[in-house]
């Protein structure tokens, strides 16, 4: 079948469903629409999808196209439910059941025919963290049901009926900051927490702290500290600040000043110098729940297995946060386990270097230099363990320096469901570092490397285990408890491994010395820093501020002007990421 995503981002769930598509063997492109009708008209003209779907949208499709092809949207909300805040009503309500809900597009706003339907627990969690996971998976559930009905003969879908008792939405408005207001002097903690929980991402919760407009995000409840409401009583190394509520205390991990040119950082960063000089430093206590914005890096003994947690906002790693983890991964390694787990964190695993600190740095190139290098220190010193057993459990999606992260290990265990993006050149065509040109070829070959980090295509977990980029993709449900006994069937065959290790080490040492990749990966990135035109630059500030990406790479028109010979142009990539001759390539 042939299946057009129309998205208005290659976001996580457009992405997850062009991996689950493409795996099932279908042809699937994807559009991203910002609103360019002809352009869009052009590729349903040239793609001729027997199916449209939109995983993601923030504008209508227009008529004449779903008029003429099937289209289906993914709505994040129960049956019933309408509008552009689904998510954010949802959570701040405390709602105890949520769902996705897959239906066909029709002239009302998410009044079509519904082809598809599922509910979940929703968790009290931040808006990103249940739309990864409980909304993404519930959309792919949908998706596959929806492809079994079109195959039924006569099957019709359902219309909305809200007599129907499964109808428990309704048409909700657009959520304002009116309704996201916190009054700290009256909410309670339960409540604080749901309000910014649901503007978690986009667009946050405005407020003001030491007269400063900021939006709030990242935050959890502090179990032990008290004061006045609304007072930031402490701080802590992480950059994370505590504020009092009326029955106890939240953590704030990340503020986005209200300006022009505003970036999120952490809360510590961005109210600098307001901060009292005598507010207290608080080390994270073991009633924290974990994850949180206190604690990043957690190290948990298990016998003889070392499980290395870290949970950094939105999987970027900053300069500190590269160097934090390389320390913490020393002292388990001085401890002397036998197997070093590598979890990564609840929600994403890691994507790299940490784009929003490099932008707000007073020099950007030699900010990307210095957080570049980190990256690369702490993926040496995995590598050289050899005298410990690494396991990489990625059980959240993985991007850039991020998805090579794991390849230091000695065995890579992948959760279903996961998307890797292991390449660069999407970010203003970066070279890309993490010694992948060392630890990418010794999994896949050479030339599935080049194709992998140079199509700048996702791939699924499933898939990473076929060409054996992982060494397994282990059902969801399945992988805490299958890690465990993975790590712990490691311990007996330690000293056998170990050799190996070493062996394979030398021979590697012998025929190329480790340094030798990095210098040639970092004269390449080098030059993406400092050349003054480098696109990399623009193409950082876009991803910052949130402009529309200049493509798709699985775009109607990129793939026809691949598939044919002569066939049809590629499309024109705009100022912001278009290569000079220069760069190095």
């Amino acid at each position: 079948m042939r299946v057009l995503l129309v998205s208005s981002a290659f976001n996580s769930m457009t992405q997850r469903f062009f991996v689950e598509l493409s795996d099932a063997g279908h042809d699937v492109a994807v559009e991203v629409y910002a609103g360019d009708e002809e352009r869009l008209a052009e590729a349903f003209a040239v793609f001729r999808p027997d199916l449209a779907i939109a995983p993601f949208l923030t504008r209508a499709i227009p008529e004449r196209l779903w008029r003429a092809y099937l289209t289906l949207i993914v709505h994040p909300g129960i049956e019933g439910d309408r509008g552009p805040s689904a998510l954010d009503w949802a959570i701040q309500e405390r709602w105890d059941l949520w769902g996705v809900t897959l239906l066909q597009a029709e002239a009302e706003m998410d009044a079509g025919p519904i082809w598809a339907t599922r509910t979940f627990p929703l968790r009290q969690a931040p808006k990103s963290s249940i739309y990864r996971r409980e909304v993404i998976d519930g959309a792919v559930a949908c998706l596959w049901e929806a492809l079994a009905n079109l195959e039924r003969p006569g099957f019709q879908p359902r219309p909305l009926d809200y007599a129907a008792p499964t109808a428990l939405g309704r048409l909700r408005p657009s959520m304002k900051q009116a309704d996201r207001r916190i009054d700290w002097s009256r909410h309670e903690t339960a409540e604080i927490l749901a309000h910014i929980h649901a503007a978690d991402g986009v667009p946050g919760v405005l407020d003001e702290l030491y007269g400063r407009p900021v939006y709030l995000h990242a935050a959890c409840a502090e179990p032990r500290l008290r004061g006045e409401p609304g007072q930031v009583i402490a701080r802590s190394e992480s950059g994370a600040i505590c504020r009092a509520t009326v029955d106890g205390a939240v953590w704030i991990g990340r503020l986005k000043p209200k300006q022009e040119g505003g970036i999120k950082l952490s809360a510590v960063q961005v109210l600098g110098d307001a901060l009292p000089a005598d507010l207290p430093v608080i080390a994270p206590s073991e009633e924290l729940a974990y994850p949180n914005p206190v604690e990043e890096v957690r190290i948990e003994h298990q016998g003889d297995i070392i499980r290395l947690r870290f949970d950094f906002h939105n999987g970027a790693m900053s300069t500190a946060q590269c160097r934090q983890l390389q320390a913490a991964f020393e002292q388990a390694r001085a401890r002397s386990p036998k197997v070093i787990v590598l979890a990564g964190g609840d929600d994403l695993w890691s994507n790299g270097i940490h784009l929003n600190e490099i932008e707000a740095s007073a020099d950007a190139a030699a900010e990307s230099w210095a957080n570049i290098v980190a990256m690369d220190d702490l993926i040496r010193a995995i590598i050289l363990a050899t005298d410990t057993v690494v396991v990489a459990a990625v059980g959240r999606n993985v991007g850039a320096g991020g998805a090579i992260l794991p390849l230091a290990a000695d065995f890579v265990l992948v959760r279903e469901g996961v998307v890797l993006n292991p390449h660069y050149r999407n970010m203003g065509w970066l070279y890309g570092s993490e010694y992948w040109t060392y630890l990418l070829p010794r999994r896949v070959g050479w030339e599935r490397a080049v194709a992998l980090t140079e199509g700048c295509l996702p791939i699924s977990a499933r898939r990473a285990a076929e060409i054996d980029l992982a060494d397994q993709a282990i059902a969801g449900e399945a992988f805490d408890l299958a890690v465990q006994a993975f790590a712990a069937a490691k311990i007996e065959g330690h000293a056998a491994i170990t050799a190996r290790k070493q062996a394979a080490r030398d021979a590697d040492e012998a025929q190329r010395p480790l340094a030798q990749y990095r210098r040639a990966e970092l004269t390449q990135m080098y030059r993406n820093f400092f050349q003054p035109d480098s696109p990399y630059h623009r193409a950082r500030n876009a991803f910052v501020f949130k402009r529309p990406a200049c493509w798709s790479p699985a775009s109607v028109r990129l793939l026809a002007s691949t598939a044919e010979p002569g066939g049809i142009a590629p499309p024109t990539l705009s100022e912001t990421c278009r290569p000079p001759a220069a760069v190095g390539f």
